[in-house]
């Protein structure tokens, strides 16, 4: 069924007709506005309605789904809204509950809160107009006086945030330290791990019925739907299996490939061939910007689970503002290489040691147009790969060594925060191996001394000595073959690739 796209489209269907009155019925259950004589003193805020069908993961349509939304160009800051900020989980700390999951025999549960910001509480005096083609016929010009917050409403995701925070700390629920998304409940020996996107909520227990019970009383206090074993996630499809969790994209990477028309075209074994060298060229035909910049959004969201395209992809990204035929000849080829692996995806095992690592490397100099270099790193907890990273650094480093180092600081960073995240799910990290395959930088990071020949280094990257000297970070020398970086910072052969994608643990679901 096709999703309308004005009101007057929808009002000639009955199943939209429909789907529109549960919209406005949930209002009236959730008490969420009174109608009132219009006021004179106060800023109206217009309303539309918004239409979706709602896709399972295999692309059927569930149901329909009507919303009605406050148009934000209306609403003065000040006025109908204040503070807008709210928390949202990551996706590293998504891999990070998966990964402990399959790690002590959980299985995780889904659960969709409907119209979850109709039960978040606002604090300011909002009125807004009636909804379009179900205006009040006794009352044309009256507005509804808002109890509750609205979806498009500025402060929504924060009221929303903070009506199911507060109730799950009245329910002994605890909060994480670092992530404001990660609620926990310790019973004796058994641990409830919560983590909140927006209206989706993931959780799983060592106790089956520490489950039975959570469901309970979210749906005594609020309407669920959608609840099951967690399958499809932000567009991630999650199969949880005995011997592991196996997560991927196949169904996206090949709406990609339609969208794009490149169905058909002829694999590639890597995304990016070694020799390629992208810079500017002004003597090149330019491309359509749109479809260029429509093409690497596409591939970014890809890289959620499939870290064996992120340098390529990082790397085009570079030259949105002035895309050339070689640049698209080389977006082309990353989904040519998504051609030939559509089920590849990462696989979460169970870890006989479940430790905290990193991976940092460098490309020297590597970026062609301003000489800068190229860090990347990739943190695992055990054996599954928990995050990834690939960027171009912001200053021009001098030597190896120096890229090295800087490379090093980022991947530190994020191995603080994972370890500070693991310390909520009970899990104590210290000794933290980082691997590098430069020893002047791994000299450069314990030893002071050396600073006089790195004075010029920015002082935010040196805080990783502080870390090595109090024991919480181990830098650690690495061979370059056992590198698994150097997928993030350049373009490699078929052989060395295909290596490092087995040690990243990237497996074809039909392996």
């Amino acid at each position: 069924m096709m999703e309308p796209s004005k009101i007057d489209e929808a009002l000639k269907d009955d199943a939209w007709i429909v789907a529109m009155q549960e919209e406005l019925n949930q209002f009236q259950r959730n008490d969420v506005w009174t109608l009132v004589p219009k006021p004179s003193h106060k800023n109206i805020i217009g309303t539309k309605w918004v239409f979706r069908n709602k896709l399972n993961e295999q692309g059927e349509v569930v149901r329909n789904k009507a919303r009605l939304v406050a148009q934000g160009y209306s609403q003065q800051e000040g006025i109908d809204y204040t503070e807008t900020f709210a928390p949202v989980a990551r996706l590293e700390a998504i891999r990070l509950l998966l990964s402990y999951a399959v790690n002590h025999g959980i299985t995780l549960y889904q659960m969709d809160v409907k119209s979850a910001f109709l039960n978040g509480f606002i604090s300011e005096e909002v009125y807004v107009k009636q909804p379009p083609g179900f205006e009040d016929v006794s009352n044309p010009e009256h507005v509804f006086k808002l109890k509750k917050s609205l979806y498009g409403l500025k402060q929504a995701p924060r009221a929303w945030y903070d009506r199911l925070s507060n109730f799950l700390l009245e329910k002994g629920f605890e909060k994480g330290k670092v992530d404001c998304t990660l609620f926990r409940k310790t019973t004796k020996e058994d641990i409830l791990i919560i983590q909140i996107y927006v209206d989706d909520i993931i959780f799983g227990s060592t106790n089956a019925a520490l489950c039975k019970n959570f469901s309970k009383i979210m749906q005594d206090e609020f309407e669920m739907s959608m609840m099951g074993e967690l399958k499809f996630f932000l567009g991630i499809q999650i199969n949880q299996k005995k011997e592991g969790t196996y997560v991927h994209q196949s169904k996206y990477t090949k709406e990609l490939l339609k969208k794009f028309n490149l169905d058909d075209c002829k694999i590639m074994n890597t995304p990016m061939h070694p020799t390629t060298n992208m810079g500017k060229s002004d003597d090149e035909r330019k491309v359509d910007q749109k479809v260029y910049r429509g093409m690497i959004g596409s591939l970014l969201y890809l890289t959620a689970s499939r870290p064996d395209i992120l340098f390529s992809v990082c790397l085009c990204a570079r030259f949105q503002s002035d895309p050339r035929e070689s640049h698209l000849t080389a977006v082309k080829r990353i989904f040519r290489y998504l051609k030939g692996t559509t089920n590849l995806g990462l696989l979460y095992k169970k870890s006989n040691d479940y430790v905290l690592n990193g991976f940092c490397d460098a490309d020297y100099a590597g970026d062609k147009i301003e000489r800068k270099s190229t860090s990347g790193n990739c943190q695992f907890v055990g054996e599954n790969l928990i995050s990834w990273a690939s960027k171009r650094q912001t200053t021009i480093a001098l030597s190896t060594a120096e890229a090295e180092y800087i490379s090093a600081a980022k991947c530190c960073t994020q191995l603080l925060w994972l370890k500070y995240q693991l310390e909520d799910y009970q899990v104590s990290s210290n000794n933290i191996p980082l691997y590098c395959d430069n020893t002047a930088a791994i000299h450069l990071s314990k030893n002071p001394i050396l600073h006089s020949r790195a004075k010029h280094i920015e002082i935010k990257h040196h805080f990783i000595r502080d870390y090595v000297q109090r024991g919480i970070i181990d830098i650690k020398f690495v061979d370059t073959e056992n590198q698994w970086a150097d997928i993030f910072t350049k373009a490699l052969s078929v052989e060395r690739f295909d290596f490092i994608k087995k040690h990243l643990n990237m497996f074809s679901i039909s392996e």
